[in-house]
């Protein structure tokens, strides 16, 4: 061995298969689940697909691959053996703002193939396509990947070298993605993810009078897991609309004060480490230099997210109900709700709500639908002293944070549970209580799959079964009824808290503001959640940031009731006058 010196070393291993089952139940495997041609193992009857199958030496640990196993399988299950898997050819593109890179097939140079290369300094361009025996069989794309779909098709089919057209290795010309489009046939798979064909995507655009690569996913599925094919989607519509896609193609900006995008501003943030709402909007050239109620708490929370700790809230960023710490209510009175861990409470605990509310003349006590209790009718003026009286943290139901963990009884009391749910929903909401995030966040915690603490509509939700938990996200019990999605299936508490940790870091570092779970997953894909949450590294590190974030937390309530100048800035300094309206 010898030492090498170098500034960065960066180790990409992907992700191990789960085979201890499979090993256990003395099913063959190798580095993954040994799989014949037909994804049967080496029992009987007993089939494995997916990134946990080895098929012929290799484990494929993209979703391209799964779909045409599951084709196979399909047949096989049915009786109808058709053609056998023969294995696939992979591509992937890297999904990284700003840096364009492109893979597919075999992409090495090694004895037995030769390649076509072109590098062109000037432009950033890198381009290799790799031939054996005359047929082209890998490429690599760097700085230029519009070609990435046609080379791809061209190695699947197993063509000619002499099929490359000489304009791959020249400048990109105006037009050249309209006219890529245009050449591709209709049996052309557009999206690899879900199988989508350009002939498919093209007859959704004529049929239903698409406009936008949104409008494309939600009909067809194409761009809706990795979103690599979201350029190529892009050109069909150009390629189909013609001038009139110009007209759609709107870059979503924050607000109407700026023509930046969310990922442009949190970049500029980081680059010239911006950290105020105001010198944001200086630097950054908005339009309105006062913002408005819309950018204005978007770029709090930006701000927020990006330097927890370092970062002091501005309260004239924010709506009226966080700033207050506090729900406005119809008559211009405000709501109490304190913290109830897990819906469960005490006698003490109630006795002094009760007190509290006859001591400030509340007119209404009210059980939440998240197994709270809500004081309604509050004055402004008695918040603080309300607050102090109760001893209670705060139950954050006015903000964009954590708002309870609902439970059921669990296995010490229900005869059918299977888990202790009330203890695990209680230390969820101990972990994450004060977390903000774009948009509020409930969750749940049922003891067994008869799901009473209805996980299954919740922004994250734990079911208990036999040995273990299930754990749900992006649901939604509210205008946009959406069952929640089964991220995956853990051992033990520890780990619901580990992944239900990383999922919310990566909720809180990609959504857009505002953005609730169950959009932002049907947006970014189940599948390249797992990807990202799987990856032990990356889930570390986005653990890491989060319990940065957890540890500069602290509690509304009791910070205004130990700071009179807060009470005096808040509760009779500031009047009526609202610089940021209610949500």
């Amino acid at each position: 061995f010898r030492p090498i010196f170098a500034d960065l070393v960066v180790m990409a291993v992907g992700i191990r298969p789960n085979v201890d089952l499979a090993r256990r139940s003395g099913i063959e495997v190798n580095r993954g689940i040994v799989v014949n041609d037909y994804l049967e193992t080496s029992v009987p009857h007993i089939y494995a697909v997916g990134e946990c199958a080895e098929h012929r030496g290799v484990v494929y640990g993209l979703v391209a691959p799964l779909y045409e196993q599951g084709k196979v399988l399909a047949e096989a299950i049915c009786g109808r053996k058709g053609k056998p898997y023969e294995g696939s050819v992979v591509s992937t593109q890297l999904k990284v703002s700003g840096v364009d890179v492109f893979s597919a097939g075999e992409f090495m140079d090694v004895e037995g193939t030769e390649s076509i290369k072109l590098y062109d300094e000037a432009r950033s361009v890198y381009k290799k396509v790799v031939v054996r025996q005359g047929k082209i069989v890998g490429a690599v794309l760097f700085g230029d990947t519009s070609e990435g779909r046609k080379l791809f098709d061209m190695i699947q089919r197993g063509d000619s070298v002499e099929a490359l057209s000489l304009s791959l290795f020249a400048p990109t010309a105006s037009g050249g993605k309209g006219s890529l489009a245009a050449a591709m046939a209709d049996a052309d798979v557009v999206c690899g993810c879900n199988g989508v064909t350009k002939g498919a995507i093209c007859q959704a655009i004529a049929e239903h009078g698409l406009k936008t690569v949104a409008e494309v996913r939600d009909y067809t599925n194409a761009s809706r897991s990795c979103g690599g094919c979201k350029g190529l989607v892009a050109e069909l519509l150009e390629h189909m609309l013609g001038e009139e896609a110009n007209r759609y193609a709107v870059k979503e900006t924050i607000c109407g004060c700026t023509d930046l995008s969310r990922e442009e501003v949190i970049a500029a943030i980081k680059e010239k480490r911006l950290m105020t709402v105001k010198e944001v909007m200086s630097v950054l050239g908005w339009k309105n230099e006062e913002g408005c109620s819309k950018c204005r708490p978007a770029l709090n929370y930006y701000l927020g997210m990006l330097y927890p700790g370092e970062y002091d809230e501005e309260a004239e960023s924010l709506f009226v109900n966080e700033r207050l710490h506090a729900n406005i209510q119809a008559d211009g009175t405000y709501s109490v709700v304190p913290r109830i861990y897990g819906g469960v409470t005490t006698a003490e605990q109630l006795r002094n709500i009760a007190d509290v509310a006859e001591k400030y003349n509340v007119p209404m006590i009210k059980i939440t639908g998240g197994q709270r209790i809500d004081l309604l009718g509050v004055k402004k003026e008695d918040l603080p002293r309300i607050w102090a009286d109760l001893g209670m943290p705060s139950g954050y139901a006015y903000a964009k944070a954590l708002r309870t963990v609902k439970t059921c009884v669990g296995k010490q009391f229900c005869r059918f549970g299977t888990q202790d749910s009330t203890g695990l929903g209680i230390r969820m909401e101990q972990t994450f209580e004060r977390l903000k995030t774009p948009h509020k966040v409930k969750m749940a915690v049922s003891a067994c799959p008869r799901n009473c603490a209805e996980s299954g509509i919740k922004d994250v939700g734990v079911v208990g079964v036999e040995g273990g938990w299930e754990i749900y996200v992006g649901g939604n019990g509210g205008t946009h009824l959406r069952a929640a999605d089964l991220l995956c299936t853990v051992k033990t508490e520890d780990e619901v808290i580990e992944m239900t940790g990383a999922f919310l870091q990566y909720y809180r570092e990609s959504a857009h503001y505002l953005e609730r779970t169950s959009k932002w997953v049907e947006c970014v894909g189940l599948e390249h959640i797992r990807e990202v949450l799987f990856d032990v590294e990356t889930r570390r590190a986005l653990l890491e940031r989060l319990h940065k974030a957890l540890s500069a937390t602290k509690d509304p309530w009791r910070e205004i009731v130990e700071n009179e100048r807060l009470q005096q800035m808040l509760f009779r300094d500031i009047g009526d006058k609202e610089p940021v309206p209610v949500e």
